[in-house]
């Protein structure tokens, strides 16, 4: 619609993979060479992994391996791996045009035939290689067959080399016992996070003038509105950018500026709505960062004879006095924070694993509160007015969630980290004026994915509301989700159109598609209403 009015060929920021599209970040350019390699001779018949958040690009980096594979290498592509292990494997035969008539309910036969082939192959100098996306849906019986495969080998040689490609749950499913055996035999792994802020800025340049732009209409606060709002996801970044163009083009404007991909943004239910810190204004100034919620839930009475309360439990005057003294040493903390060490040290992890509930409790304003969140995050339940979750994930489903969060590290034994800050090059961790500023990768090496997030929340708020349910929690949950009506135009109830918003919610948000407000998908509704603490993006 907008490509005349912008002087475009074709449309620069479709989600679909096109190779003419491919912009190559040094960290997407790191993570295909590792595809080269283990497609090579480098991988040894081993596996080869790539994992990465939704949207960072890792079916854009299939496309082109598939394009730049050696000479003489044979691949089977495996796009849905949801299937057992006999399909698996039929799957596979029939991308390399094994025939299979007859034995396709057999597993052994099918081993032998595709066996056959691969000494063929082998016999003719060539490679055989199965690349299988999404792989973390993968069960752990078809991923046992999967490693079995790797055993067909001469007295010199593995004849079948594995590429498994998926989201940063692939990570922790290898990390089961049971695996043990195929995570050894990874012989090349990489991580792909999602774009800095210069790369970001460089994407889009890039997308529109290979769409045929002369110039980019995104101005710089626009970039910088754009990488906020996207955290970098190149996924993220089309979605939004695509819809600030046609809101420009029906504007009539020649340039996009932040006002413009914000609106964008908040359209498609992405980051932190602007359009509702502005139909809430007096929240900004609110130094306690208590919930939107909490407002609509004090106006209503839950309990006969006891005090109202909402997802998120009142702070006394002892936090809003903790709150108020944390934000005025702000700076002071800033100045004592340690230079950047070259290693995370055991000594200073100890001291960081026992600090780390009470740190967090601190920048929720009260440090009192940290035995309450630590029993939160053990047993997952509300405990002493605090709600917690263990979740897994990457540094990408962080920064979507913007709060927070003590980081579970496995290495040398389990301990504990708080997360206070992060960007594209480095991560800010530890508690009070111990905390230190690391290179990410240093973090990395010791963390596998899992980390807690808490917060706030009234004891006797509801596990789980659900369609056909009404009352004060059902117009909380319709509050946060900006979709509540007026009062006299009767109770709040939980309908099958919200359910449905709700569904569209999730799926945007990576949660399960239940169409249920249990605790993760509150989380979530709640966490653009949340001023303070929030995760430091500068410091």
């Amino acid at each position: 619609m907008y490509l005349k009015y912008f002087g475009l060929a074709e449309p620069p920021f479709s989600i679909t993979p096109d190779p003419a599209f491919v912009y190559l970040s040094p960290r997407h350019r790191d993570a295909l060479a590792h595809l080269l390699y283990g497609v090579g001779q480098g991988g040894s018949g081993g596996f080869v992994q790539l994992t990465g958040e939704v949207g960072t690009g890792k079916t854009t980096l299939c496309r082109c391996l598939l394009e730049q594979v050696p000479e003489g290498t044979h691949i089977a592509l495996i796009l849905n791996p949801l299937m057992s292990p006999s399909e698996l494997l039929a799957a596979i035969c029939e991308e390399l045009e094994i025939d299979t008539a007859g034995v396709e309910s057999s597993s052994k036969q099918l081993v032998d035939r595709l066996n056959g082939y691969l000494l063929t192959a082998h016999q003719c100098g060539e490679r055989v290689v199965v690349v299988i996306d999404e792989a973390q849906n993968l069960s752990p019986e078809s991923l046992e067959q999967v490693r079995l495969l790797t055993n067909l080998e001469t007295s010199k040689q593995k004849l079948l080399q594995i590429v498994l490609l998926g989201q940063p749950e692939l990570r922790e499913l290898l990390q089961r016992r049971s695996l043990r055996q195929l995570a050894q035999r990874i012989t090349a792994r990489y991580h792909l996070t999602p774009l800095g802020s210069a790369d970001a800025a460089a994407y889009v340049a890039h997308r529109i003038k290979v769409a045929g732009g002369q110039r980019n209409p995104f101005r710089k606060n626009a970039m910088r509105a754009l990488f906020q709002r996207s955290h970098g996801v190149p996924r993220l970044i089309n979605i939004i950018a695509d819809r600030a163009m046609l809101a420009a083009f029906a504007s009539e404007r020649a340039d996009i500026n932040a006002q413009l991909v914000h609106a964008a943004a908040d359209e498609i239910q992405l980051g932190e709505p602007g359009a509702r810190r502005q139909r809430w204004p007096w929240f900004a100034a609110a130094t306690t960062g208590l919930l939107l919620a909490l407002v609509a839930w004090w106006m209503l009475d839950s309990e006969p004879g006891g005090s109202p309360g909402g997802p998120v439990q009142a702070a006394g005057p002892a936090m809003q006095e903790a709150t108020v003294e944390a934000v005025a040493n702000d700076d002071v903390e800033r100045a004592t924070t340690a230079a950047p060490p070259l290693m995370l040290d055991a000594d200073w992890l100890q001291i960081q694993h026992q600090a780390a509930w009470q740190g967090l409790a601190s920048l929720w304003g009260d440090s009192s509160d940290a035995g309450a969140i630590a029993r939160a995050c053990r047993s997952g339940e509300i405990s002493g007015g605090w709600s917690c979750l263990r979740e897994n994930g990457s540094y990408a489903r962080i920064r979507q969630l913007g709060l927070p969060v003590v980081l579970q590290l496995q290495a040398d034994g389990e301990s504990l980290l708080l997360l206070q800050g992060l960007n594209s090059e480095t991560v800010l961790v530890g508690a009070s004026v111990t905390r230190r500023e690391h290179q990410r990768n240093l973090v990395e090496q010791k963390w596998l994915g899992a980390y807690f997030v808490a917060w706030p929340q009234a004891a006797n708020w509801p596990r789980e509301i659900s369609r056909g349910q009404s009352g004060p929690a059902v117009q909380t949950v319709l509050e946060l989700a900006g979709r509540s009506k007026p009062a006299y135009r009767g109770p709040a109830e939980f309908g099958i159109e919200f359910e449905q918003w709700l569904i569209r919610f999730q799926q945007r948000n990576g949660l399960d598609t239940d169409g249920i407000v249990g605790p993760r998908t509150l989380l979530y509704l709640m966490r653009p209403s949340i001023s303070r603490p929030r995760l430091l993006e500068e410091w």
